[in-house]
């Protein structure tokens, strides 16, 4: 039964591909593009690991439809310690089996991480099996053309919900270890800007592991990002290069963010709040499990710009507004805490208006020049700390030898850094207009403590640029004040 889903009940349709899109040539004449395992070639066909995107996203299809399918025979139950580390496999050669389907891509296998336990996750979500097979394989699926600098290939659900993204061995390991206790906080708060995981797979072909895992969509293709940024809450070497500032759709870094909007980007009380207190929170998580390196993606929509730009395309405008009809989605779709503004106050938070579903649950904001943002945010590179821990513990050796390593102490740094630059820099309160009174004592008051001389005050964003530094400074004479002493 299925066999037969997989290529009935999901709509989808096989085109005769040749088995040498499995493991394309890797010495490709006319090859524009390599970053990792991720080469682009002069026709725009990517390749990853030898294997074609478009032979790369059908075993995808193939390999989730089946393993979904297979699982929802099998009954719920609780999910036990062992859950963690199961590894289901299937062979899906090309001419078929009593299991699998027939198909045109080359041989493969494909390995299903953990399934009893992201199903249940899912089901914490409230991702039903049925809305999980419909967005990634009804159609097919998209692939994203801006991967940044990892060498991952990108991929989103024609619904917009959901992100599968290659991942290297070390990153899916670490994933699979960090599962039990990362889901157990996650039980006991979805409401995080944490990136939330919904499958791990292996799809294994001509000698090559290609581990994918599947991600909440953090923003949405059919809304316009005027502005995107990814924010570490360091100094160093944090400016976008000039190779991605020519990019259409390029992602700025944190100095880019302190010139391009020096006030911050202001929010009413009650959401910075939410949001403060949601960024404290992840931020301990991922220092209990020694985590760092993350970055805070931030989206930015200008509803303003937006309207202008609607106004001067006329009805027949491009897709900068919505393009998505969530009419489109089937009824609960849309994964619990899915959204930025779920993310950190809830679904009863949301008044289920029109204009909260058009713009797909952004967070309400405002510029210094007062014009109207919705925020699309959520933290990112979780995986990807290992390589950073590994190369400070290469650096600095003389911390090792006495147990104190640099992944027990940085951490919590970098978590404070981390809060400190997205609560004091990028995010702020809107400030609230005093009283005529009051303003008219603040201003005498203010007179009275004037410097002398006509000394000016700094800008308040030189003042938080320092608090940066001052703590990229603090961080580095730490550690090598107890590489110093460790002997």
């Amino acid at each position: 039964m299925a066999a037969e889903g997989s290529s009935g009940t999901t709509g989808l349709t096989y085109r005769r591909v040749p088995s040498s899109e499995m493991a394309a040539a890797s010495s490709y004449g006319t090859q524009l593009k390599k970053i990792g395992h991720r080469r682009v070639d002069s026709t725009g066909e990517t390749t990853y690991k030898k294997t074609t995107s478009s032979a790369l996203r059908g075993a995808i299809q193939l390999g989730i439809t089946h393993t979904v399918g297979s699982l929802s025979t099998k009954p719920e139950r609780d999910v036990l310690m062992q859950d963690f580390y199961v590894v289901e496999s299937i062979f899906f050669p090309s001419e078929g089996s009593n299991l699998t389907p027939a198909h045109h891509y080359a041989d493969f296998r494909f390995k299903t991480y953990a399934p009893v336990a992201f199903r249940y996750f899912r089901e914490l979500f409230g991702i039903r099996p049925d809305d999980y097979l419909y967005s990634l394989c009804n159609e097919q699926l998209i692939e994203l053309s801006n991967p940044g600098a990892s060498g991952s290939v990108f991929y989103v659900s024609a619904d917009d919900e959901f992100i599968i993204k290659t991942v290297q061995h070390k990153e899916a390991e670490f994933l699979q270890k960090l599962l039990p206790g990362y889901y157990m906080n996650l039980n006991q708060n979805p409401r995080t800007l944490l990136p939330k995981f919904f499958g791990l797979y292996c799809i294994q072909s001509g000698g090559n592991n290609i581990r994918l895992v599947v991600m909440n969509n953090l923003l949405p293709r059919a809304l316009k990002m005027h502005l995107k940024y990814d924010l570490k809450g360091s100094t160093y070497k944090r400016r976008a290069s000039q190779k991605e500032r020519e990019k259409p759709r390029p992602t700025f870094k944190d100095l880019d963010f302190m010139q391009d909007i020096p006030d911050g980007l202001f929010l009413d009380t009650d959401m910075y709040s939410a949001l403060y207190k949601t960024i404290q929170r992840d931020c301990l998580v991922l220092q209990s499990f020694k985590i760092m390196d993350y970055s805070l993606l931030v989206g930015i929509h200008n509803m303003d710009i937006a309207s202008r730009e609607r106004g001067a395309e006329g009805p027949q405008g491009g897709t900068d507004g919505i393009g998505l009809s969530d009419a489109r989605r089937p009824a609960g779709q849309r994964a619990l805490y899915s959204t930025a503004v779920e993310a950190i106050q809830g679904e009863s938070r949301l008044g289920g208006t029109g204009e909260t579903d058009e713009l797909m649950g952004g967070i309400p904001a405002r510029n210094s020049k007062g014009e109207r943002l919705m925020l699309y945010i959520g933290v990112i590179d979780i995986l990807q700390s290992y390589r950073f821990i590994k190369k400070l513990e290469h650096s600095w050796k003389a911390l090792v030898h006495d147990g104190d390593t640099v992944s027990v102490h940085r951490p919590g740094f970098y978590a404070e850094r981390f809060q400190r630059f997205m609560c004091g820099v990028v995010f702020k309160k809107i400030p609230l207009k005093p009283s005529p009174s009051k303003k008219s004592r603040i201003g005498m008051a203010s007179t009275r403590r004037a410097p002398a001389g006509g000394a000016s005050q700094p800008h308040p964003i030189l003042t938080e640029a320092a608090k940066v530094q001052m703590v990229d400074r603090e961080i580095t004479e730490a550690v090598i004040e107890q590489g110093n002493g460790g002997g």
